[in-house]
């Protein structure tokens, strides 16, 4: 009800209410539940789809809408996705089958871990899984350099379903609205706490305050790769080349959202200081905070949400008050099994979605990092 509520103020004069309802009905076929750590803090668990990643909400939803726009096309539409993790098996398996879409993947080679990897190139059938010798910012300059390509755009029906793509980012603000109306007190101020990487997470959530949702702070929590930290306490944006770390669905030197939110301030930079703020963690703090939550609460969290409860922590002790502090759980910790049994000193019960995932035969196209080498796989 949340979804269709929020979608229709957007997509009404798009899509006919039906049919919008239908889009809903099929896209989330889970929910988001709030979880609380004690009375002021809670997770909102957004790994319960059919990757175990919050990427699902975006990638289930643009698939149903691009499904509708193109069910009277003839000719095929080509999704191109880079993607450092969650978004590309999201992708993969919201658009797995759909008639009238192939999708294609670039993904960092050994950049990924074991069960991302699995579940982006063992699907097959119109999903083609590309792994890119470079790092995940080469994966999104290719996409970009292939949008602005001019022959491949007169040769093939390019679209893109990483969060430059508005119909893959603004389900995800959704749940936003959906984890406020499972507080139990709304009298107190709202915090969340976003794992960031590309900034495509905080970018919905900061929709779902323009539409109205009252949230005081927005988090973005950062690994080492630190840039938007940076910009804020600088005033300059100032890319860099990413930096490996195990919460990899954020290792990103240049946020492509970056602009997006620049945008929505105006340039403003006190104005986003007000809304926004970032810290970065290294993995031995992000591995010890594992630890510390599974202790402290007895509750396990995958990396990057380790890295959403540090940040919070910090925050807090800037900041002392009464809030109700939402941190987003954005991945199964089944998906990072390794590094979250190591520190938190107890097992993780593997879904059986993943067992069988695991099982299945890798199948991808190993490429260099430049246009090239895509263009020769697209045309």
């Amino acid at each position: 009800d949340i979804a269709f509520a929020v979608s229709r103020r957007v997509l009404k004069e798009e899509i006919p209410d039906y049919e919008l309802f239908k889009i809903i009905r099929s896209a989330f076929t889970f929910t988001a539940p709030l979880q609380p750590l004690d009375s002021d803090k809670n997770i909102l668990e957004l790994f319960h789809g059919p990757t175990l990643a919050f990427k699902d909400f975006g990638a289930r939803f643009l698939a149903e809408t691009l499904s509708f726009f193109n069910q009277d096309e003839d000719k095929k539409l080509v999704i191109l996705v880079a993607t450092s993790g969650d978004t590309g098996s999201a992708v993969a398996n919201g658009f797995y089958n759909v008639s009238g879409i192939d999708v294609v993947l670039l993904y960092p080679s050994g950049k990924v871990s074991k069960i991302q990897e699995q579940q982006l190139t063992t699907l097959g059938g119109n999903v083609t899984a590309l792994e890119v010798l470079g790092s995940f910012d080469d994966c999104q300059r290719m996409v970009k350099e292939a949008f602005n390509d001019k022959e491949l755009r007169s040769k093939v029906k390019l679209t893109s379903a990483n969060s430059i793509n508005f119909a893959r980012l603004f389900p995800q603000s959704f749940y936003y609205h959906y984890a406020y109306s499972q507080l139990e007190r709304r009298d107190r101020p709202v915090i969340f706490s976003v794992p960031s990487g590309n900034l495509g997470n905080l970018t919905a959530g900061l929709i779902a305050r323009e539409m109205g949702l009252p949230v005081k702070k927005f988090i973005a929590a950062l690994n080492s790769n630190d840039v938007f930290e940076n910009y804020l306490k600088s005033g300059t944006f100032q890319p860099k080349t990413s930096v490996q770390t195990i919460s990899n669905a954020m290792d990103v030197g240049n946020p492509s959202n970056f602009y997006r939110i620049y945008s929505m301030f105006d340039g403003n930079l006190n104005s986003m200081r007000e809304v926004i703020f970032s810290r970065s963690f290294s993995d031995n703090q992000t591995r010890q905070a594992i630890g510390e939550i599974y202790n402290k609460y007895g509750y396990l969290a995958d990396p990057h949400g380790a890295v959403g409860y540090l940040a919070l922590k910090e925050y807090l002790e800037e900041y002392p008050g009464s809030y109700n502090s939402i941190i987003l759980e954005t991945a199964h910790p089944a998906k990072f099994k390794d590094i979250v049994e190591e520190n938190s000193g107890t097992s993780v019960e593997i879904p059986e979605s993943l067992v069988k995932c695991l099982e299945k035969k890798k199948k991808s196209i190993i490429i260099s990092n430049n246009l090239d080498a895509l263009k020769s796989i697209l045309l």
